[in-house]
């Protein structure tokens, strides 16, 4: 689709065409069925832990502020996309206009990157907590709890700025037709009717050495637990230990898993085909597993979730 609207920051394009999946209407209607109850689950499981947290006292900790604002930040992240993935289903154009393609884009991936953050914020709260545990009373307090929380917000929403006015400076004469459900760096620089390789390398370069340290610092910290839990004589002291670091293990080996495969390489080299079924995988799936993980491998959570459902069974016999 043209458009022949002169637009000051991509040539003659001013809106995207995103094709998302291919398939006939009743494919598209089973699609959007699908995915409209996975982002309805992901919506309730994220804000189950939320009230968990926030309603139980005995889980006014560190721990569980992280893996409420965790929950929190799961639900805008499933937001920034989905519901326009859903509106697309049964649209006809699926048009999304040039503002509203790199909006999506930063508020997709700078909530990405604050994920990064928060759970490197979470394995270092673990560390403290199983090496340092004499300590960490005096060191994870809750302004520093705060303060990390901040940070990690703040951050995220910074470090993606500049990835984000690279590309959409890009000339994109008259091609929008994005082959994907999002407004994906990759599908982006393929349609730049100019190459860009150092727009592209420094996305790639960008994307890697966010990746890769915030993985190291999240291994290494895992590392060190996994050392310590070791060292503990009693079985049922390494039991629970193993217990509260593997939730959070599983979610970063989905997480990192599947970014590393789009983002440790130049983006618009990776077939549509792979980028969509990745990107599904990372900002669908991963978001409604989360919750899922943490409330069955979690016996605070698990009580505290029965609390809820009691207390909110208790008010509706009154």
């Amino acid at each position: 689709m043209k458009n022949p609207e002169k637009n000051n920051h991509s040539g003659t394009v001013s809106e995207f065409v995103l094709l998302g999946f291919p398939g006939s209407l009743e494919m598209h209607i089973f699609l959007f069925s699908l995915f409209f109850v996975t982002y309805i689950l992901t919506l309730i499981g994220n804000m189950s832990i939320i009230c968990a947290v926030n309603l139980d006292q005995r889980l006014h900790t560190p721990m569980y502020i992280l893996l409420s604002n965790f929950s929190f930040l799961e639900i805008w992240y499933v937001t920034s996309t989905v519901p326009n993935m859903l509106v697309n289903f049964l649209s006809e154009n699926k048009i999304i206009s040039f503002i509203g393609c790199f909006i999506q884009f930063y508020f997709f991936f700078s909530m990405g990157t604050t994920e990064t953050f928060f759970l490197s914020a979470m394995a270092y709260d673990r560390y403290l907590a199983i090496c340092r545990p004499l300590h960490y009373p005096t060191i994870m307090t809750l302004r520093k709890c705060i303060r990390m929380i901040v940070c990690c917000w703040v951050c995220g929403f910074f470090c993606y700025l500049l990835p984000v006015y690279l590309i959409s400076q890009l000339p994109f004469c008259d091609r929008n037709t994005i082959d994907h459900f999002i407004c994906d760096p990759g599908p982006l620089l393929g349609l730049a009717c100019v190459s860009a390789p150092a727009t592209e390398v420094t996305c790639a370069v960008f994307n890697s050495v966010l990746i890769f340290s915030t993985f190291l610092f999240i291994t290494s910290s895992y590392t060190l637990v996994l050392r310590a839990v070791l060292k503990v004589p009693s079985a049922e002291g390494r039991r629970k230990a193993f217990s509260t670091c593997g939730s959070h293990l599983a979610v970063v080996s989905l997480f990192y898993g599947s970014i590393m495969v789009m983002y440790v390489s130049p983006t618009s080299g990776n077939p549509a085909g792979i980028q969509k079924i990745v990107t599904l995988f990372y900002s669908v799936l991963t978001p409604l597993f989360n919750p899922l993980i943490y409330s069955l491998r979690n016996k605070e959570i698990k009580k505290a979730l029965k609390k809820v459902f009691r207390n909110m069974k208790f008010d509706q016999n009154k």
